[in-house]
């Protein structure tokens, strides 16, 4: 039995954005965030995930620069870091996920923290944070570790893109984000509701402005 279906990638793009134009209310939104807000509910196929979006108005921006002077996309999981699609970044920039590192077992027992913790002070030891895009699509601890690590060390990103997922801390974590005096620029999702996908579409739409295509625009 053969069926009717849209079977061309563009057409379903096209469509679906269609569809989350017509059914989200994305008013509040400046035209450059408001694009990473499709994408995101695109990830999540719920348009009502756009009242719970917090973000600085500058985020897009500061990102996009970033990403075209070279900076590096600093990921929480293997997820996060695998779902960035590398033709849509502006200078191939470094994805960089530390969590199958060896050394991160040794100084998550030293300091008694998550091994996403360790991964944070990594990349602060290792001068990768300041001025980097992160992206943290899983792990709570990471993004409190990062609001952390930004007040001890004075290191700044250039954009935050915190949307951890789950019950426990998720909220939290990104109430902190949004509520820290370090003057970030961030975007994220509050509440309880996250994860990888919708993270890894608000970097891929920041690195791009094409909707139908992966290639950078």
């Amino acid at each position: 039995m053969a069926h009717e279906y849209v079977n061309n990638g563009s057409d379903i793009y096209r469509e679906s954005f269609r569809i989350i134009r017509s059914e989200a209310d994305l008013d509040r939104f400046p035209a450059d965030v408001e694009g990473v807000v499709v994408r995101m509910i695109h990830a999540a196929a719920d348009p009502a995930i756009a009242d719970d979006i917090a973000f600085t108005p500058g985020v897009v921006t500061a990102a996009r620069k970033a990403l075209r002077a070279g900076a590096p996309i600093l990921c929480d999981s293997s997820m996060t870091a695998t779902g960035i699609i590398r033709s849509r970044l502006p200078r191939d920039n470094e994805t960089i996920c530390y969590i199958k590192d060896p050394r991160l077992a040794d100084i998550a027992k030293a300091k008694n923290m998550t091994k996403t913790c360790a991964a944070v002070d990594l990349w602060a030891e290792e001068g990768k944070l300041d001025g980097a895009i992160v992206a943290i699509g899983n792990a709570p601890t990471a993004l409190y570790r990062v609001l952390e690590v930004c007040e001890e060390t004075g290191a700044r990103p250039a954009a935050v893109v915190g949307i951890p997922v789950g019950f426990v801390g998720a909220a939290e974590s990104k109430q902190a984000l949004v509520d820290s005096t370090l003057g970030l620029d961030y975007l994220t999702l509050l509440g309880r509701r996250g994860g990888s996908a919708i993270a890894v579409a608000a970097v891929n739409a920041i690195a791009s402005t094409d909707e139908l295509t992966n290639t950078h625009r």
